[in-house]
């Protein structure tokens, strides 16, 4: 096969376009949008704008962790309702908080491999619409309900039920609950904290950060790839309604610990928000690009996924970003922007320790010396999941996506982009931003 420079091996795979719905945040009950409408929300506009028409694309791949029971295969669901067409085949993947990553990992294989030139990739979570759940109790008790035939056996039924059967299991909760370790996400990060000696002020410090950088983009209009979208009322959403611009580290810090009380350092505040979002990117190889006289953000290098420890998960990144970095000959100097998700901020600056940990790198990665240290300044310059909030299923698009806009917008050529993934993975992608468009 033809081999990528620095890239994979197979024909090259361009981004030509992309977008994204704002990221909304759960408020207690559900949002306004179903995952497939707010797929559709955020697609439409896409679609709309291109020189060709829905159906020319070669496959829908969209990733997703909780579709509703009415959304199975929801990639398919949405690729029909935008207008892609009978032909086109879609399918949905999970991978967790990096969806929407592997989805698009997915379309790029298969550009380069040959198997299609157009394809159309992303995620979408509406984590506001995670579903409650009856306990296996309560399922027993139904069925049993429903066995009965007779007066006698219903009332016989009918005294066996207590009221512990009726008390709900909330599936967002223990979705985000490793069944392995037996460890949520947070105690997960409360870990990191401690192996690292990350502080609470650190943690907060950093999640402030994220908020004032949010506000920042949107006001200097940085943030283009999000779309208006409207809702069947007549609303209309415009902006990621999360970021907390009027925060301080005096507020962070009366908040209590969620994780590990009264102890821990892991709040709401310096934690991503549950959220509604989804995110879409429009990936072509040569010959597509040359078809249909399509503009370039940039060139999809090298994905590489890892595995580790579940209840370290948060050190996902770094696992991943080490190999492809090295697969690549690159060092921290050759990378001008980097997009790590904000799970937590404990997470991320665990990342960032770990990172420049000469017994980390040595021992984890079987690197002779420590990486050199990730320049802040060049991490998440527009805020991350922390102020954006982070809908598992969508963020690993969204990521890639802003990438692409930031190396636009600042002239740079190369970035990165990773997430720390429950259960236990990592995943890393580079990319590159095009300045000639290919022939």
């Amino acid at each position: 096969m033809e081999q990528q420079p620095n890239g994979r091996q197979g024909r090259p795979v361009y981004v030509v376009d992309g977008s994204r719905t704002p990221f909304l945040k759960a408020r207690g009950k559900p949002g306004p949008f179903a995952a497939a409408d707010l797929a559709v929300a955020g697609g439409n506009p896409l679609l709309a704008r291109q020189p060709f028409s829905p159906d020319a694309f070669d496959e829908v791949i969209l990733g997703c962790v909780m579709p509703s029971a009415n959304e199975a295969n929801i990639a398919r669901v949405v690729a029909l309702r935008l207008g892609c067409g009978d032909r086109v085949p879609a399918w949905t993947v999970q991978r967790n908080c990096a969806s929407g990553m592997q989805a698009l990992d997915a379309a790029a294989g298969d550009i380069a491999s040959g198997h299609a030139g157009l394809v159309l990739a992303g995620g979408v979570e509406v984590m506001s619409h995670a579903p409650i759940l009856f306990s296996e109790a309560m399922v027993n008790w139904l069925a049993a309900w429903n066995g009965a035939r007779t007066p006698g056996a219903r009332l016989k039924v009918l005294s066996q039920l207590r009221p512990a059967h009726l008390r709900p299991v909330i599936g967002l909760l223990r979705g985000l609950t490793d069944p392995v370790v037996g460890l949520s996400m947070g105690q997960t990060a409360e870990i990191l904290a401690q192996r690292f000696a990350i502080s609470r002020d650190a943690m907060d410090r950093y999640a402030l950060r994220s908020h004032q950088r949010l506000d920042n983009a949107r006001r200097d209009g940085r943030l283009g790839e999000v779309e208006v979208i409207y809702d069947r009322h007549g609303g209309y959403y415009d902006h990621d309604d999360g970021v907390r611009a009027e925060s301080t580290l005096e507020t962070l810090a009366k908040l209590r610990p969620v994780f590990d009380k009264p102890f821990g350092a892991v709040t709401a505040g310096n934690s991503a928000q549950v959220t509604d979002g989804a995110a879409w990117l429009i990936l072509a190889s040569e010959e597509a690009v040359s078809h249909h006289q399509l503009p370039v953000l940039g060139r999809i290098v090298d994905c590489q996924w890892a595995g580790l420890d579940p209840a370290q998960m948060g050190l996902g990144p770094v696992y991943a970003m080490a190999p492809l970095l090295r697969r690549h000959g690159l060092g921290c100097a050759d990378i001008d922007y980097w997009e790590i998700n904000e799970a937590f901020a404990a997470q991320v600056l665990a990342c960032l320790a770990a990172w420049q940990d000469a017994g980390f790198c040595r021992e984890e990665l079987g690197c002779e010396n420590p990486s050199e240290p990730i320049d802040e300044e060049r991490l998440n310059v527009d805020g991350g999941a922390v102020s954006i909030g982070h809908p598992v299923g969508a963020s690993g698009a969204r990521i890639v996506l802003h990438l692409l806009q930031v190396l636009k917008h600042h002239n740079a050529r190369r970035g990165v982009a990773s997430l720390c993934i429950g259960g236990g993975q990592g995943g890393a992608m580079l990319i590159e931003r095009t300045e000639e468009q290919p022939t």
